[in-house]
């Protein structure tokens, strides 16, 4: 499989988002998803949580028609991302940004954009996901809209 000379830059479609804590006596709560701040086909569908081992990475993979909505606000996250969509302005841009604890955002990111985390920390640490599609469809019995990348061992989307 071959992919674009990737150059540094922003990725079209790609949209993280500053988490803002609401803080008081009993702790603090952030919004991770507004229906009024995204587009009706962007609306999350299910959720979930996951928790990722200390230097275990997660990734590179991308979605055929899925966008994901992330949101890292626990540990120390590394995330890349690739534009491997050749119908985007920005197709062949790479981007990574550190996010977790010290920097919680979500982060919107659209089907065809390759994408990977890495937790950078020393300890679990969690993310949670809204993506816009079912994962296998309803009642889990659709192909998944997965197209994975990591073992495919090649150099251009390696995680540093």
């Amino acid at each position: 499989m071959s992919f674009p000379r990737w150059t540094l830059g922003n990725i079209n479609g790609c949209r993280l988002q500053p988490l803002k804590n609401f803080s008081d006596a009993r702790g603090w709560l952030a919004e991770i998803y507004r229906e009024d701040e995204l587009a009706d086909f962007l609306h999350p569908v299910m959720a979930y949580v996951s928790m990722t081992h200390a230097g275990i990475a997660r990734g590179p993979h991308a979605h055929d028609s899925q966008t994901d909505l992330f949101a890292f606000f626990s540990g120390s996250f590394r995330l890349y991302l690739w534009d491997n969509r050749p119908d985007s302005h920005t197709y062949g841009h790479r981007t990574t940004v550190d996010v977790g604890e010290t920097n919680p955002v979500t982060v919107l990111i659209p089907p065809g954009v390759i994408h990977a985390y890495r937790n950078t920390g020393s300890t679990e640490a969690i993310v949670l996901n809204c993506p816009n599609r079912l994962y296998a469809g309803h009642h889990r019995q659709e192909p998944v809209d997965e197209i994975r990348y990591e073992d495919l061992n090649n150099p251009e989307l390696m995680l540093d």
